[in-house]
């Protein structure tokens, strides 16, 4: 049985399993997907392997997370 690889669209939310961070698609380039965190921050390159698609439910929990740090001052 062949498995066929995920293959994330512009914009969506995927988890990369590789460092365990959930971010947006931005783009692609060479072999690797760039990834934004949801609510901004630095873009870092992961392998198309190492994605999967996350829920609505927990982007939006990652967000609400990512939130709370930064009215923290945790995450700038």
């Amino acid at each position: 049985m062949q498995v066929t690889a995920y293959k994330p669209n512009l914009g969506d939310t995927v988890e990369d399993t590789g460092t365990r961070k959930v971010g947006k698609v931005m783009g692609y380039e060479g072999p690797y997907v760039q990834l934004r965190p949801i609510g901004g921050g630095r873009e870092w390159d992961a392998r198309p392997d190492d994605l999967r698609p996350v829920t609505e439910a927990q982007a939006l929990r990652t967000a609400v997370a990512m939130a709370n740090a930064r009215s923290r001052g945790e995450w700038l």
